[in-house]
């Protein structure tokens, strides 16, 4: 017998597409406070989102009167008629979210809107109306949802733990914080600040605040627009990387969402860039036509299509790309113990985590900071003005008898060191007041008192220098008329000074990228030498091994081999590729083979070209092999030749360096 389902029954149904679990309900709230114009938004969880959710935002709030009508199905503000699909610009649209959330957990909304002169407190238990009264508020929505899924115990048996449950919140929260920078988020775990961002519209400063300084101080911009394309945003330096895609941020016109012709693209960029099975940080906003873009391929719009994704492929690689090889990509080793390490972290996560206004206080906040300023601007320039003038004066007298040199790193000396303003004073945090104390307080043994400050002057200019100029790279022309090659260490490693670093070059993986590099511009060329084998080699197949190769004798030939026919499934190899002797023809061919035949349905030119290029490595100079300095000399200049030098095809890096400032640290020659 078919009859309709009672009302109660299709909420609950309905709540089961919207609703899946806990971070499914903050998404769909948080979104909404987006999209309610909020430049403030505090998520607060308990028992990772199964017992209370809390949001607060500052946007708009909701009329008294459409308080009701906002928790009834297919009720919603941003879309009209049909058309209004193929074009809409919010993050939530599908006007099921606050009636499903209501039919499967205990909803409590407080709301107000600017000109109102008070707000309303609305309760929902399941779907039931349980209060709507007057309240004073400020200015936006506060929704609390308790005990989600109280009434449908079948599927809250299938929630995992709650810290499960809050791991997944805390990706939702990150993706976004840096898709909408512009807003200022906070995340609080049972009474704990998780995450806080401070909603200046500064990307780069919502990712320091959520992963901290090893990451933000390795990106690289990217911003480009090309007809109806346009990116902005940061691709992280090759050694920034994961066994897994969770460091792959992207979004689509505001939206954190997922598309596997930018997921391919981004790592077609990165290959040789990392090592395989690893994957790249980036943080990218792409601007696309929505009127080709389909949302609506997921319940949960988390996947989208585009109608040109072949272009939309290209142009993703291709800037990416660009952003990695406009950087020296050579990673900086610490020195510095694990325990050292952490408590730097520690450190770093509880400034992050200190004093972050609430979304209602933000405003008052940010006003009382502008008022203190501006008292003690005057005051602050003279301070400046008198602290330079005087200090500058005592360290040229007291260096007269010093050179040159001397006197002009003390003079850097006191550039970097100058005294805080008054303003700063009034404004610096306690902790950073006592670390300066302590830092004051440290003595160096006499004899290397200059030697060290000289150092810790150096270092303090490098690092002033990469945020404002540009470096000149290792690998360059300039650059490479100063290197100072120290000699081969365990037969493997070459030590070059340069620049007060001490690079080490892995001979194995700069040349194999030097092999790499050179054939596959001789492949594209069309431009590849053979080497005739005395005797030729004949190998037997099988008939499907016979037949693939037999239909892709032409791509064999172009890129270096000679094989012909011998009849009864057999072949016979007369030349293989001049860049790979030293491999064993059988060896190389059985390999390329057996690629082949795993990918029969790609087999391409620049698919060939790949797969062949990457056997070339193997006669690569090996670790543990002693080569002169003068074949050191040469490897050095020929990747000077190379677009990107600085990891060998399999993603490993081809060199790292380690500054002066870290050795003498290690020595006690300075402070930390």
């Amino acid at each position: 017998m078919i009859k309709v389902l009672d009302q109660a029954t299709i909420n609950k149904i309905a709540a089961g597409e919207v609703v899946e679990r806990p971070s499914s309900v903050v998404k769909e709230l948080v979104e909404n406070a987006i999209d309610a114009g909020a430049t403030a938004v505090t998520v607060e969880i308990k028992d990772g989102g199964t017992s209370f959710i809390r949001i607060t935002d500052n946007g708009q709030g909701i009329a008294k009167e459409e308080v009701p009508t906002a928790f009834i199905r297919h009720a919603t503000s941003k879309i009209m008629t049909i058309e209004d699909l193929l074009s809409v610009s919010s993050l939530g649209f599908r006007g099921e979210a606050l009636a499903s959330i209501a039919a499967v957990a205990q909803v409590e909304c407080i709301t107000k809107t600017a000109h109102a002169l008070t707000g309303i407190r609305y309760e929902i238990h399941g779907g039931k109306e349980i209060a709507n009264e007057e309240i004073g508020a400020p200015t936006g929505t506060t929704l609390i949802v308790r005990n989600l899924f109280y009434n449908v115990p079948a599927r809250k048996k299938f929630l995992k733990t709650a810290t499960t449950e809050g791991s997944y919140i805390t990706e939702l929260i990150t993706k976004l914080a840096m898709s909408h920078p512009e807003v200022s988020f906070k995340y609080i775990i049972n009474g704990s600040n998780k995450i806080a961002t401070s909603g200046n519209g500064a990307l780069k400063d919502v990712i320091y605040h959520i992963y901290g300084k090893d990451i933000s101080s390795n990106l690289l911009p990217v911003k480009r627009n090309i007809g109806e394309f346009g990116v902005e945003g940061y691709v992280g330096k090759a050694f920034i990387s994961k066994g897994n895609r969770s460091y792959e941020h992207y979004f689509v016109n505001g939206r954190a969402i997922r598309n596997n012709v930018i997921t391919k693209a981004i790592e077609e960029a990165y290959k040789s860039f990392v090592m395989i099975h690893k994957f790249p940080f980036t943080s990218l906003h792409f601007t696309l036509d929505s009127t080709k873009l389909d949302v609506n391929v997921h319940p949960a719009k988390m996947e989208f299509k585009y109608s040109e994704g072949e272009k939309l492929f290209d142009f993703v690689k291709d800037c990416v790309r660009q952003a990695l090889l406009q950087d020296e990509m050579i990673p900086d080793v610490s020195l510095r113990t694990v325990n050292e390490q952490k408590a730097i972290t520690i450190e770093q996560q509880r400034k992050l985590t200190a004093n972050v206004p609430e979304p209602f206080e933000k405003e008052a906040r940010a006003k009382r900071y502008q008022n203190a300023i501006a008292a003690n601007q005057s005051e602050s320039h003279q301070s400046v003005k008198l602290d330079m003038n005087t200090e500058k004066k005592e360290e040229i007298i007291k260096n007269d008898s010093s050179s040159q040199s001397d006197i002009e790193s003390e003079q850097n000396v006191i550039r970097t060191e100058q005294k805080p303003t008054t303003s700063e004073k009034n404004l610096q945090l306690q902790n950073t007041a006592e670390v300066q104390k302590e830092n004051e307080q440290q003595t160096i043994p006499q004899s290397d008192e200059q030697e060290a400050s000289s150092a810790t002057n150096n270092d303090e200019i490098s690092k002033a220098e990469q945020m404002t100029l540009p470096v000149e790279q290792f690998i360059s022309e300039e650059a490479r008329k100063s290197h100072r090659i120290i000699g081969q260490l365990f037969r493997t490693y070459w030590l070059i000074e340069y620049d007060n670093k001490l690079y080490i070059m892995d001979q194995h993986a700069a040349h194999e990228k030097v092999m790499f590099e050179r054939l596959m511009k001789r492949m594209s060329e069309k431009n590849v030498l053979s080497q005739q084998l005395l005797p030729p080699k004949i190998l037997h197949l099988d008939s499907v091994e016979h037949t693939l190769v037999i239909n892709q004798l032409a791509l064999f030939r172009q890129t270096g081999f000679d094989i012909e026919d011998f009849g009864d499934d057999s072949i016979v190899i007369r030349a293989m590729p001049d860049d790979i002797m030293g491999i064993d023809p059988e060896q190389l061919f059985n390999a390329l083979l057996n690629s082949l035949l795993e990918d029969t349905g790609n087999i391409t030119l620049d698919f060939f070209v790949e797969k062949l290029s990457g056997m070339a490595c193997k006669a690569a100079i090996k670790g543990n092999w002693t080569i002169s300095e003068k074949e050191a000399n040469t490897l050095i200049d020929e990747l000077l030749t190379l677009d990107n030098p600085y990891n060998c095809p399999h993603g490993r890096p081809t060199m790292i360096s380690l500054t002066k400032t870290e050795l003498e640290r290690k020595f006690k020659r300075i402070q930390n």
